[in-house]
């Protein structure tokens, strides 16, 4: 059985929905799963974990959040070469770069992205948490 861990930071509660729903997904498909705010997570719980989800949105420029979440994911940045991941969020201006560059990030830092990202605009319509949902079953099945 996997373990998954989905960590996130969420300001207007949009991304928590999304983990949550990401979480349904994951346990529907078998996983064990334990949603983690960004700000209880560090790379000493990498190797507790099969796999991760994390969620942040977009802020700013179209960045990661950058007093909780950008520091816990630097901190870790070391730990992902090799580990299974997934990326989803929300924002509410621009055309999702903050994720394409999450993306490539990860990349660089030898992670492998099981499947595409969710991103969403604003709150999570049905289409957007069935999304959220497909991606907690396909991390699983990775």
């Amino acid at each position: 059985m996997n373990k998954l861990a989905i960590v996130y930071w969420s300001g207007t509660g949009n991304t928590e929905t999304m983990a949550q729903l990401v979480a349904q997904g994951a346990q529907d498909s078998g996983a064990q799963v334990r949603l983690v705010s960004c700000t209880e997570f560090d790379a000493d719980q990498m190797s507790e974990f099969d796999v991760f989800a994390f969620g942040c949105p977009s802020m700013g420029n179209e960045e990661l959040e950058e007093s909780e979440f950008e520091p816990m994911f630097c901190s870790i940045e070391g730990a992902l070469a090799g580990k299974k991941i997934a990326l989803f969020g929300s924002y509410g201006w621009g055309d999702g770069e903050w994720m394409r560059s999450w993306e490539d990030r990860c990349k660089q830092d030898g992670a492998l992205l099981t499947c595409d990202s969710v991103i969403v605009n604003e709150s999570p319509d049905s289409e957007a948490s069935e999304a959220c949902r497909q991606l907690g079953e396909q991390l699983v099945k990775a």
